[in-house]
């Protein structure tokens, strides 16, 4: 899984060029201090589990032993269906294949964890067709005009790509007005709808990618209006966005990201099936891990839906949306102390 932009992103060689010229020095600390502020901003959820993923849960292992540990990944939203499989294996290997030792069957279970949270699509995000449209949608509220705002920032600042954005969001004039301020950050152009002009989100969408490709972008990255899913005649019209783009683009949108708030659990889930029943959704980008107690919903929507979570927020500053790493998602949630051995460095307890 992802650990830095590159990982993320496929880029082409001049991009590559260009990418590693601009990393910052201080990637591998950056790195370790999101993952600090990931263990952190997950407590919540371990709070939410209690004591009962410590090592002791392990030290008798009986029927009892695995409904408590059922029980607090249910608590968690990480999911029927995961929790069954994780906790079937892991009683399997302790049972049958005499591993006993309460440590390494908490190690056993991080691992089990990251393997469910692991996607078995794609998780990477393909930057080679010149421009790159990517289409993002989600219900209000759950951070994603934000998150395309924090995304073009780091494409343009990090990885030298030349964005425009799409503020197709017209329902809400507050989100045109929050993506024009995330383009002056980030020095994007922001394609909105001009006064006595077409504004609807399919024109405006329209009018993003074709400036897009008259402008040599490599990516476009397009804001639709926020929407529950429960809304039919809304849900339609994202379809219809979807196609226009495709009229204006054969093959675009080719990423069609979704934001999911992590503090609505399973609610999120319900809304990533509905979504994607009116487009075709590539990837999950969860937010607010900041103040959830179902971080568990990362591993859920993996299992469920086969839908990758690719990018995951813990917060309003710049660097507090990252590449979502399954492994040190794992770690975070079930080792409260335990320390990124990437910004730990050689010899590190």
């Amino acid at each position: 899984m992802a650990r830095e932009w590159t990982d993320l992103f496929t880029l082409d060689e001049a991009a590559l060029e260009r990418a590693g010229a601009l990393a910052p020095g201080d990637e591998p600390e950056r790195r370790g201090r999101f993952f600090k502020r990931l263990r952190q901003n997950l407590k919540k959820t371990r709070d939410a589990l209690g004591a009962e993923l410590t090592q002791t849960l392990f030290d008798t292992l009986d029927d009892e032993t695995w409904e408590r540990l059922e029980e607090a990944l249910i608590m968690a939203d990480v999911g029927a269906k995961a929790t069954a499989e994780i906790v079937g294996r892991l009683e399997t290997e302790a049972t049958t294949g005499g591993m006993t030792d309460p440590a390494a069957l908490q190690d056993r279970l991080t691992e089990l964890l990251a393997e469910a949270a692991r996607p078995t699509g794609d998780a990477t995000i393909d930057l080679r067709h010149g421009p790159t449209v990517i289409m993002v949608c989600g219900v209000n509220g759950t951070g994603k005009t934000t998150s395309i705002g924090k995304l073009a920032h780091t494409l343009a600042t990090q990885l030298g790509q030349k964005v425009v954005l799409g503020a197709a969001d017209t329902f809400r004039a507050a989100a045109v007005e929050q993506l024009q301020i995330w383009g002056e950050r980030a020095g994007v152009e922001v394609v909105a709808a001009v006064p006595g002009g077409a504004s609807d989100p399919a024109s405006v969408a329209f009018e993003a990618v074709r400036r897009g490709r008259e402008a040599g972008a490599d990516v476009v990255i397009v804001d639709t209006a926020g929407r529950l899913h429960t809304q039919l005649p809304l849900m339609e019209e994202l379809a219809k966005v979807r196609r226009v783009i495709e009229k204006q683009l054969p093959g675009a949108p080719h990423e069609i990201l979704l934001t999911v708030d992590s503090t609505t659990g399973q609610n999120g889930l319900r809304q990533a099936q509905e979504f994607s029943q009116a487009a075709p959704v590539t990837g999950i980008v969860l937010t607010k891990l900041d103040g959830s107690a179902k971080g568990g919903i990362a591993i859920a929507i993996a299992q469920e839906l086969s839908i990758p979570v690719k990018l995951i927020g813990i917060g309003e500053a710049l660097e507090d949306l990252r590449p979502f790493d399954a492994d040190d998602f794992a770690s975070a949630l079930v080792r409260p102390d335990e320390r990124d051995p990437l910004a730990a460095g050689p010899g590190a307890p």
